[in-house]
C-alpha cells in the first residue's frame, strides 16, 4: 500500500506533467481527430465531435489521473466532472474553429479541416492542461500535503515539554487544511 508521502514525491513537476499530458492527451486527441472525420461521414460533424469528445475525455481523464499528474489511481467522479467541464470548453473552441472555417472557405478540403481542427484542439489542450493541473488534480497534492502535515503534527511530544510550550506550527497546519 502506497503512503501519502510516497504519493506526494511521485507527483511530477510541471515540465514532466506537461510532457506526459502531451503524450497522453495528444495521442488521444490525434486519434479523436481521425475518429471525428470518420464519424462525420455518417452523422453531422457537430454530433460526431460531441460523441468523440465524450469518449476521449473519459479515456484521457483516466490516463491523466493514473500517469500524467501522479494522482495515484483511478480518477474520481469529481475529477471526471471537472475534466468534462474543461472538455466542454475545448469542444466549443473546436466547433467555433470549424464554423469559422466553413464561413471563410466554401469547400475546405480534408487536410485543411484537419489542420484547423488540430490547431484548435492544441490551443484548447494547453488551456485544459492548466485547468487539470491547477484545479482538477491539484486537490490530490494539497490533500496529500495536508495528510503529511497532520502526520508530522501527530508526532509524540517529549514528556519534558508542557502543553503551553508546544510550537504553534502544527496547530496552524491543521486549521489551514
Amino acid at each position: 500500500m502506497e503512503t501519502a508521502q510516497s504519493r506526494q514525491q511521485a507527483a511530477p513537476g510541471a515540465f514532466i506533467a506537461f510532457a506526459r499530458f502531451v503524450f497522453c492527451g495528444g495521442g488521444v486527441g490525434l486519434a479523436s481527430s481521425f475518429a471525428v472525420a470518420a464519424a462525420a461521414s455518417w452523422i453531422p460533424w457537430v454530433l460526431a465531435n460531441a460523441v468523440v469528445t465524450v469518449v476521449s475525455t473519459l479515456l484521457a481523464t483516466e490516463l491523466h489521473a493514473r500517469f500524467t499528474f501522479g494522482a495515484g489511481g483511478r480518477a474520481t467522479w469529481r475529477q471526471h466532472v471537472q475534466s468534462a467541464g474543461s472538455a466542454a470548453v475545448a469542444y466549443a473552441v473546436t466547433c467555433a474553429a470549424m464554423v469559422v472555417l466553413q464561413q471563410l472557405v466554401a469547400a475546405p478540403g480534408a487536410v485543411l479541416e484537419q489542420v484547423v481542427y488540430l490547431t484548435a484542439s492544441a490551443l484548447a489542450g494547453v488551456g485544459r492542461f492548466v485547468v487539470l493541473r491547477v484545479v482538477v488534480f491539484a486537490r490530490n497534492r494539497s490533500q496529500t500535503a495536508a495528510t503529511v502535515g497532520t502526520v508530522r503534527a501527530a508526532r509524540p511530544v517529549p514528556a519534558a515539554m508542557t502543553r503551553a510550550s508546544v510550537p504553534a506550527e502544527p496547530a496552524t497546519l491543521c486549521h489551514a487544511a
